[in-house]
């Protein structure tokens, strides 16, 4: 391989990588754009009352507890 060679593979790995640093830079942006969609979606549902915050038990509760018809 000629030096002329080397330097142009060389030139063409660090645009490659510049490249995948922008893509990088991108896919997080739309994931931040998708999380703050789903959160909107969340706040739209509630105030519409088709959903509702989801039901958190004490902590103080027995995790294991007896179920009716699972025995």
């Amino acid at each position: 391989m000629s030096e002329g060679e080397t330097e142009r593979w060389i030139a063409e790995l660090a645009q490659l990588r510049r490249e995948l640093a922008e893509l990088r830079a991108e896919q997080q942006e739309l994931a931040h754009a998708v999380q703050e969609l789903a959160k909107t979606f969340r706040a739209l549902a509630m105030h519409f009352g088709i959903a509702s915050e989801p039901y958190s038990k004490a902590k103080g509760s027995e995790k294991s507890r007896d179920l009716p018809g699972f025995a």
